[in-house]
């Protein structure tokens, strides 16, 4: 699903805090000084839905002044030259498919159950077809769920290199055709048969981009080895309802061709591996819903529930992990990788102010509340929807398409993210102090500390002879010291009431067995957590069993809120869900129970919200056991009433129950429309301005002048190699015998001379050298040698194949 936020649980999402090491290259972050404007460099942010075919000549027009869809191939060829507009390019999406492993019903037989069927479809897949044809070479294939610019590619590169998976559909068949007969098919007249009917397969391709004619090209794929394939072309509501949304025994789908809209670039990564291929984060078929029939795999959950918490003693062991969970997921086949595309995102060239994330380009939250337009105010966002039947604005099960997320960066303020470069968590708007015992040591956490009990509907001190791996502080001041949205300050009980909420979802028996998937994958991660200490001087005091290499991570898994929208929002949208039941955080739930999917955007939600905040400032209430800690209430009746008619005051005059602290507020919502409108948060103690958070262009990172020399086998031979690049740079090296897919040599090239250049690059010669024992294992011929590059200060490799020829 394209642009799906990457699995249920919302701590996914928490992206976090920088290292120190690092802060020569962050922009000033500092507040606003006094007299100049707060918010952002734009007074509004126009968002409006153009189709990707029509879209440049939109741009042409004059409609819009950025698009944050990627154009289809030929048109980004078509605009290149054209000095009147800019490319941004980013590998900001990839492509995969997903096979459903379910269990056919007795007397049926669905192929892809079959682990051997899963496997022959990775050589039934022209990856290098789909990415030199279709995206017209603005593409590379992927074997592995890490794209081959990531920074983990370097974990994994030599799987991803000597997998020995390619383009083979002679040897797919003969997989299939062993398989297939195993299980008690038969091929008549080129078609499978199981009891007399023939295997059929439900192919459900997307038709907004590429996905079209990859499904097109899987469908002749899959008929030339013997299957009937039902293909269904849907847009992304109608795709996403079909897949996630339904038990995969029930069978609405056999195959889907997937797309992953990627949000910041990260260095070390523990989310998105446990995302495609671990069933406990409920990314895979079964989605962790009740009553759905579910695809398990005991040992992807225990290394990848290792990987995610820190269970690790350094580097080396956490890439050890995060290879074997690569390893096993190529082995189950249940998600396919294809491709990760260069999207082209075209803009103005007078437009300032962009921001070219690694991984994301100018989807990042930075470009949006940077840019401006000299000549003009406001500015014109396009995108292929701006509301689409799957939109849901709700920060508990919601946001998970492109087209929400991409406005809700632009309205949210988030604690923490990935610098745009270094894919290393910095501050936004929390810093935060680290003490930790880690790998192998405990803390003693304070008997005053605190925990949420469920069952009892307080907080409970956890006593004495508590410990925990890490202790982390988290000033919460860039917050506290400014109002949301609608005019309240942002205060202590809001970190509390989002806190109380996580543990009430995973453990509260009732609300558990409503929103099942939620809190299900939320409890490996709550379980971590051995206490709170919610301080006075806007701080609060988390200890966690966490523990990391950089330091930085540690702050990011353990941050206790992501002060998305004020409590009273979440105490209204509680009672809707879970006392009223009169709508649903996660789509399953809401299908299950038939109700509203909950959407803050949407008049009949939103006017739920009103009327559930209207009868609680009737009745006087408070959820007041939340903010009982310490000793001490943390709101009183005055404040909360002030809260209460704020919101409601809100709702009159916008019409939606969006109320959040970023740069912009949502000042308008019109679905049947497909158009929104943000205008600027100029509020006094907003604590940023304009240029505060601008990057611009990541540094280069590239191999050039490669000197390859004939291989004489028993001889030494060197290749060697310059690396330019920020920081410290590196070359890695991979020789691969391409008759039989067989590494037969790889390591660390060495550095021979370093040069500084300007602008902070540098210049390093390496020197691969393969000794005379290797050469002499050599067979005559071509051997394939591959260099990856990488650099300490970007979250990026560059990948360079060179043709030895051994003699």
């Amino acid at each position: 699903m394209m642009g799906s936020t990457l699995g249920r649980v919302s701590h996914c999402l928490i992206l976090a805090l920088a290292l120190s090491i690092f802060a020569l290259i962050y922009p000033a972050s500092s507040a606003a000084a006094d007299g100049e404007a707060k918010g952002p460099a734009s007074d509004v942010i126009r968002f409006r839905a153009f189709d990707v075919d029509r879209a440049p000549r939109d741009l042409e027009a004059g409609r819009m002044d950025l698009y944050l869809y990627s154009l289809k191939t030929a048109a980004a060829e078509r605009l290149q030259g054209d000095d009147r507009y800019t490319l941004h390019q980013a590998p900001a999406s990839t492509v995969s498919l997903v096979l459903n492993p379910a269990p056919a019903p007795r007397g049926e037989l669905n192929p892809f159950s079959i682990k051997e069927v899963r496997q022959a479809v990775q050589y039934l897949v022209d990856r290098e077809y789909i990415a030199r044809e279709i995206y017209r070479g603005m593409a590379e294939p992927m074997i592995t769920h890490v794209s081959p610019e990531d920074f983990d590619f370097l974990s994994v590169y030599d799987i991803h290199r000597g997998s020995g998976i390619a383009y083979a559909p002679e040897y797919a068949r003969a997989i299939i055709r062993d398989a297939m007969t195993a299980a008690g098919a038969t091929l008549t007249n080129g078609i499978w048969h199981y009891n007399g009917r023939p295997v059929r397969i439900k192919l459900i391709g997307r038709v907004e981009d590429e996905r079209r004619n990859i499904a097109d090209l899987l469908r002749v794929e899959l008929e030339g080895a013997g299957f009937q394939v039902a293909t269904s072309y849907l847009p992304f509501a109608a795709a996403v309802l079909s897949v996630y949304s339904t038990d995969p025994a029930i069978f609405e789908w056999h195959i889907y061709t997937e797309g992953w809209g990627r949000g910041a670039p990260q260095r070390y990564d523990y989310s998105n591996i446990n995302q495609m291929y671990a069933p406990w984060l409920g990314n895979m078929p079964g989605w962790r819903e009740v009553g759905f029939w579910q695809y398990e795999h005991e040992e992807l959950d225990r290394i990848g529930k290792e990987l995610f918490r820190g269970e690790f003693s350094g580097v080396e062991e956490r890439n050890e992990m995060y290879r074997q969970m690569t390893r096993i997921g190529l082995d189950e086949s249940v998600r396919i990788w294809v491709v990760t595309a260069e999207n082209s995102f075209p803009a103005r060239n007078d437009l300032d102010g962009v921001t070219v994330d690694l991984v994301s380009g100018p989807k990042s939250p930075w470009t949006l509340r940077e840019i401006n337009l000299p000549s003009q105010d406001p500015v014109t966002i396009g995108h292929l929807w701006v509301w689409t039947e799957r939109t849901t604005w709700n920060p508990v099960g919601g946001f998970g398409d492109v087209y929400s997320t991409d406005i809700w960066r632009a309205v949210h303020d988030s604690p923490m993210w990935n610098h745009p470069f270094t894919g290393v968590p910095m501050p936004v708007r929390a810093d935060f102090e680290i003490e930790t015992a880690g790998p192998g040591g405990k803390l003693d956490v304070p008997a005053d500390a605190v925990m949420w009990n469920a069952a009892a509907d307080r907080w409970a001190p956890v006593g004495g002879g508590v410990q925990a791996t890490s202790k982390v502080v988290y000033d919460y001041s860039g917050y506290f010291n400014s109002r949301w949205h609608h005019g309240q300050p942002i205060e202590m009980a809001d970190v509390v009431y989002q806190v109380a909420q996580r543990f009430e979802l995973a453990y509260d028996a009732d609300k558990a067995r409503i929103e099942v998937a939620l809190g299900v994958t939320a409890r490996p991660y709550l379980e971590t957590f051995r206490g709170f200490r919610f301080l006075d001087d806007n701080k609060v005091e988390v200890y966690v069993d966490f523990w990391h290499f950089d330091e930085p991570y540690i702050a990011s898994y353990a941050a206790p809120a992501s002060l998305s929208v004020p409590w009273e929002l979440l105490y209204a949208m509680d009672d809707l869900v879970f006392t009223q039941r009169r709508a649903a955080y996660s789509d399953t739930a809401a299908s299950r129970f038939n109700v509203a999917w909950l959407s803050l955007v949407m008049q009949r939600d939103a006017q739920l919200v009103d009327r559930t905040l209207n009868q609680f400032r009737l009745r006087r209430s408070v959820p007041e056991r939340v903010f009982q800690v310490g000793g001490r209430s943390l709101v009183s009746w005055d404040s909360a009433q002030r809260r209460y008619q704020a919101a409601l005051d809100w709702y009159d005059k916008h019409g939606h129950m969006v109320i959040s602290n970023g740069p912009f507020y949502l000042a308008a919502f019109d679905p049947p429309a497909q158009f929104a409108e943000v205008r600027a948060f100029r509020d006094e103690t907003y604590p940023y301005k304009a240029g505060d958070w601008l990057f611009g262009q990541a540094p280069v990172l590239g191999i050039e002048n490669v000197r390859a020399e004939t291989v004489v086998g028993g001889e030494d031979a060197r290749v060697t190699a310059d690396v330019i690049g920020p920081g410290g740079l590196g070359l890695r090296y991979l020789l691969i015998d391409p008759a039989v897919s067989e590494i037969v040599a790889e390591g660390a090239a060495v550095a021979a001379e370093s040069s500084s250049e300007a602008d902070g690059i540098n210049r390093t010669s390496f020197v691969v050298e393969i000794p005379g024992d290797v050469s002499a294992t050599l067979f005559p011929g071509l051997y394939e040698l591959y260099l990856v590059a990488h650099s300490d200060q970007l979250a990026k490799v560059v990948d360079r194949h060179v043709d030895l020829e051994v003699e």
